[in-house]
């Protein structure tokens, strides 16, 4: 652990002392989540989440497009000893023009890949695994954005499974502030197995995708501060190669959002066959599923957000699933702490 902290410090200090930098700038964020599951479907799932993340980094700019960044991220479970049982390293590279940003190395996957639907990467990935590892390109205009990614999940080992993800999200809205968009979200895990494979193991390729249409309307109306709607198709992509060829199930989502002062509510439907994604939620396994988030914002300030979220789970089995979730999140933006001259 000691040497996977101190190595992008090595590397920060190197950079520092052979580049010709502009600036030096430090970033610090928080996450605090008390997420209690009571689900009657998923009884190994039905436990509580809670703990708290702080992340720290140094970002060394070198102009206005260059910088490195290094840093770390903390979990903290409550309860827990010793009290970081889990320290995520930050170091990467960043290229950020008006239009392009591409990163590499450890970086977080917040404001990146963070807006997945949960049928394809669970919202627990917030809690437990906040960075991406690998690789990030970015392009965004007036008429939205297309993302791709490659995230290393396990380095093959003896006995570990080497495991990667790679994926690929974008939205298009036709018009310039326009209402119309069409959206998508694509991602493939694929699992090489270990060194040493056992008779029974086999290379595995699993994931999903989502295409969805939709419509903003915040601009239209006047009663609520955000109404949208979307609605689209699902598949999923599941082989244990040498034993099968891709299954592909499929289905129908269709969600709507809408927020007024400090209260929101998030409905989200599907229909459709039953999938199994490795990072999806559970949930989608089930033939039809209905889930209803009512928020609540008591506070939220320029770099404070607290936030309640009751949600309400329907199955063809159980229509009394629920779930309670408290997050706080802080961040304190970048600050500049040392300027030097070429």
């Amino acid at each position: 652990m000691i040497k996977k902290i101190y190595l992008p410090l090595i590397l920060f200090i190197a950079c520092f002392i052979t580049t010709r930098a502009q600036t030096v700038d430090v970033h610090f964020n928080g996450l605090g989540f008390l997420d209690n599951h009571e689900y009657k479907e998923f009884v190994d799932r039905s436990h509580t989440y809670s703990g708290t993340r702080l992340a720290l980094d140094f970002g060394l700019r070198l102009d206005s497009v260059n910088s490195f960044v290094v840093g770390v991220n903390g979990l903290h479970e409550f309860g827990a000893k010793p009290f970081f049982g889990k320290v995520d390293p930050v170091a990467y590279y960043q290229y950020k023009s008006s239009k392009w940003q591409f990163n590499a190395g450890e970086f977080p996957r917040e404001g990146l890949v963070s807006n997945y639907p949960r049928a394809l990467l669970n919202d627990t990935l917030r809690y437990f695994r906040p960075n991406i590892e690998g690789l990030l390109a970015r392009y965004q205009s007036h008429h939205g954005y297309e993302t791709f990614w490659l995230d290393w999940v396990s380095r093959q080992t003896v006995t570990d499974r080497e495991q990667f993800i790679f994926g690929a999200s974008g939205k298009y809205t036709p018009k310039k502030d326009g209402s119309f968009y069409i959206s998508h979200y694509f991602l493939l895990l694929h699992d090489a197995g270990a060194e040493v494979l056992l008779p029974t193991d086999h290379i595995n390729d699993n994931g999903g995708a989502q295409v969805r249409l939709g419509m903003d309307f915040s601009r239209k109306q006047s009663t609520f501060d955000s109404l949208s709607v979307e609605a689209g198709g699902m598949i999923s992509l599941e082989r244990s190669r040498g034993v099968d060829g891709f299954q592909v199930p499929k289905g129908f989502v269709a969600s709507v959002y809408l927020s007024y002062h400090k209260i929101a509510l998030f409905d989200e439907f599907y229909a459709g066959q039953g999938h199994h994604i490795v990072y999806g939620d559970s949930y989608y396994s089930k033939k039809t599923y209905n889930r209803l988030d009512v928020i609540y914002t008591p506070f939220l300030f320029k770099n404070i957000k607290g936030q309640f979220v009751f949600s309400f789970h329907q199955t063809p089995e159980s229509t009394g699933s629920n779930q309670e979730v408290f997050r706080i999140t802080y961040d304190l933006g970048r600050k500049t702490i040392a300027k030097f001259k070429d």
